[in-house]
């Protein structure tokens, strides 16, 4: 019993031992894995790009000291040429401090155009599993001195040449690798690293490697075709090096400023950016609300409207800044008018006038200013005239808005100034096309290319506040920027003044973001590549271009409850439909607009308008053809009369064809009746363009074989009946005043 338990005493004793051995291990293991990782940077302004990356390294709990802030930066413009020397030199003199910590990895990264991706056990990790004391970028290019590419050892995979972007070793190694040599601030500290690395023995005696596979640092320049973005089962985004199958901790936009752009993409949803699940989170920082905000709280703001050439619908621009929910005392207006819009000269004068003297809720200050008459305006120094007007008034921020754009929107001035970004802009597009006012990415050439996410983000698939590398047409401007001089339209000769800004914006660092945060929509942009001038009523031809706006003026009110299946099609005669399909607006501008052209038939049996040049039926008429309006009111017909045609005539699916559309005048001393025929129709429509026992009397439609005749018309409204073998009719008798109507001959 006693040697047994002497056993069991023993081996309880042993089992401690090696516990505690075991512990000892772990906690020394533990120690050596977990070792301190502190990250410097250069920085000597607090840019967009270095808040983008200090936010990566607070997201994913990187320890960083940013060196060099608020000092002049001496060295040169790395953007187009060499430079960076004096980065060697504040490297240095910050590493000194930690050279002989034997717990300390440092790591070294650009700031503007970095983004950190992972934590720090990650990065200690694959440091570590590069058995080295320093490990630095690469990249596929030999920079700055081609001449040196054949001194380079050869790799088996990967890229070959070293990048200074990021460098990450032990305090020792990292000290003497900065402080090698001193050099003046404008020498070309990738030179400066790339000789020591070149130089076998001194490769040898600091162990240095290079990260060929893009295993902690990852340069764009030449490698985004090899990169994708991910997302992890939680929503949240990675990049991947599909070449390698490695995912990179630092992500560097190294290069043009193609790259800095891709960079911009990728921060739209790394470092806990943007989230599958989640949405937009970035979204949520930085920002305020002014939802009990009262009116004095709010920021003061300068709307600042360009009317740079003629836009359809510009009654309707000028109603909807009107209309934005936003405290007009905290409101200032200016209006341009340049050199090629004089034929909204009046309309911009009268309105401007009418602001002014707004007694109910005035804004701050109203500014017009007609240069229609000016030769020498440009739509460049129009925008430059409305950056000085927000420093005369004082304002906190400049919305720059062009009048092609429909805010529908009230709310869109109040949640582009609570996002609390220094350039934003809302997304707008052209209903029903994927063209918008931002582009996702620049080509080589300086012009518009698809993003990867473009589609999405336009779409409203992905909603978010987004780094973009241009926008335009509408544009939130924080004060801070126009009184640095950030702003500029002038960049290029041969760019217009939103792609001057937007280059300037991007050579400089300064963020411009586009949003469509908002579920509902802001608005959208109007089609004016088309837009003339020529006739009266211009905005009446937009039906095709502009659909959206030529239905809120042009359509019938309440020509929707015709699709309404649970509603009865109103049926005056047998099979004789009458609906409503135009406004009065558009019936008075259809009459004013053949007035004005004039050229009435006559109703004369000779006419060489139509094939065969002889009317069986004449009618004092003017055809659509005639004013140039053929094309539109086809587009009527198969839009709006088709879809009530099929609930009428079951079964019978028309093509739209109409060749003779046109508008006949009754008088009594013209043509006041039309005697019994059948129309060269399948069905035809005929629009009541002005009012009965008011503009006229008498007149209506009988329909011989049933007898029955529709006499009390209203305006808009138009008949709908066969126009072959049954309904044979005839235009009764108008007695005083002039009847219009607007008849169609359709699938003759």
């Amino acid at each position: 019993m006693a040697r047994h338990h002497l056993h069991k005493t023993g081996l309880t004793w042993l089992l401690l031992v090696l516990a505690a051995s075991v512990a000892n291990s772990e906690d020394t293991t533990a120690s050596e894995e977990q070792p301190r990782l502190l990250l410097l940077t250069i920085a000597t302004n607090a840019t967009d790009g270095y808040l983008r990356f200090a936010r990566s390294c607070e997201h994913h709990g990187i320890e960083f000291e940013a060196i060099g802030m608020g000092e002049e930066w001496r060295g040169g413009d790395m953007l187009v040429g060499t430079g960076g020397g004096q980065k060697v030199g504040l490297l240095t003199k910050a590493a000194e401090k930690y050279k002989d910590e034997k717990n300390l990895i440092l790591m070294y990264t650009d700031s503007y155009d970095v983004i950190i991706t992972s934590d720090k056990a990650d990065i200690v990790q694959k440091f570590k599993d590069f058995s080295s004391n320093l490990v630095f970028a690469a990249e596929g290019f030999c920079w700055p001195d081609e001449s040196l590419a054949s001194m380079y050892p050869r790799v088996a995979m990967g890229k070959r040449f070293l990048n200074s972007g990021g460098f990450i070793g032990y305090a020792a190694q990292f000290y003497a690798v900065v402080s090698y040599k001193a050099v003046n601030d404008t020498y070309d500290d990738q030179l400066y690293y790339t000789l020591q690395y070149l130089d076998v023995a001194r490769r040898k005696e600091l162990e240095m490697r290079l990260d060929h596979r893009s295993h902690i640092f990852q340069n764009l320049n030449g490698a985004t075709a090899d990169l994708e973005l991910n997302f992890n089962e939680d929503g949240s985004a990675f990049l991947v090096n599909t070449a390698y199958s490695t995912t990179p901790s630092v992500i560097h936009g190294n290069g043009h400023l193609g790259m800095k752009d891709k960079l911009g993409l990728y921060g739209n949803y790394l470092a806990g950016s943007w989230s599958i699940t989640d949405g937009c989170l970035s979204c949520k920082e930085n920002n305020f609300s002014l939802v009990k905000a009262y009116d004095e709280e709010h920021p003061h703001v300068l709307i600042a409207l360009y009317v740079d050439h003629p836009v359809p619908f510009f009654y309707k621009f000028l109603q909807r800044i009107e209309r934005q929910f936003y405290p007009k005392s905290r409101l200032g207006i200016y209006l341009h008018v340049g050199f090629n819009a004089k034929y909204h000269s009046a309309t911009a004068s009268e309105w401007s006038e009418r602001m002014k003297i707004e007694e109910e809720s005035p804004y701050s200050s109203v500014t017009y200013v007609d240069s229609s008459f000016d030769e020498n305006s440009t739509p460049e120094s129009a925008r430059m005239l409305g950056l000085k007007e927000c420093q005369r008034i004082n304002c906190s921020y400049l919305f720059s808005v062009d009048a092609d754009v429909m805010l529908t929107n009230r709310l869109v001035l109040k949640r582009l100034v609570e996002q609390n970004r220094t350039i934003l802009a809302p997304i707008l597009s052209k209903p029903e096309k994927l063209w918008s006012n931002f582009w996702g990415a620049i080509s080589a050439t300086g012009f518009y290319e698809r993003s990867e996410d473009y589609l999405a983000i336009v779409n409203g698939e992905r909603r978010g506040v987004w780094v973009a590398p241009h926008a335009s047409h509408a544009i939130l401007i924080r004060r801070d920027a126009i009184e640095r001089g950030d702003i500029q339209y002038t960049e290029r000769e041969d760019h217009d003044a939103s792609m001057s800004l937007s280059t300037h914006l991007r050579r400089k660092g300064i963020f411009m973001y586009v949003t469509n945060k908002e579920m509902t929509t802001w608005g959208h942009l109007l089609e004016t590549s088309t837009f003339t001038t020529t006739k009266l009523h211009n905005d009446l031809f937009q039906i095709s271009d502009n659909k959206w706006e030529w239905e809120e003026e042009y359509l019938h009110p309440n020509y929707s409850l015709n699709l309404n299946t649970s509603i009865p099609l109103k049926e005056p005669c047998p099979d004789v439909y009458w609906f409503p399909i135009v406004s009065e607006k558009f019936a008075q501008q259809m009459i004013e607009e053949v007035e004005h052209h004039g050229g009435w038939s006559g109703g004369k049996h000779e006419d060489q308008r139509i094939s065969g040049g002889y009317e069986n039926v004449p009618t004092d008429d003017i055809h659509m053809t005639q004013i140039g309006f053929q094309q539109q009111y086809l587009d009527l017909i198969k839009r709006y009369v088709l879809p009530v045609q099929l609930r009428a005539y079951p079964g019978h699916f028309a093509d739209g064809k109409a060749q003779l559309n046109f508008v006949v005048k009754y008088h009594p001393d013209r043509q006041p009746i039309l005697r019994p025929h059948h129309d060269s129709s399948t069905f035809t429509t005929n629009v009541c363009l002005n009012r009965p026992h008011i503009d006229y009397e008498g007149g209506g439609c009988h329909f011989i074989r049933y007898n029955c005749s529709v006499v009390e018309n209203r305006v808009g409204w138009t008949l709908l009946h066969p126009g072959r073998l049954t309904h044979y009719h005839e235009g009764l008798r108008t007695t005083n005043g002039t009847r219009y109507i607007l008849v169609s001959f359709i699938d003759p």
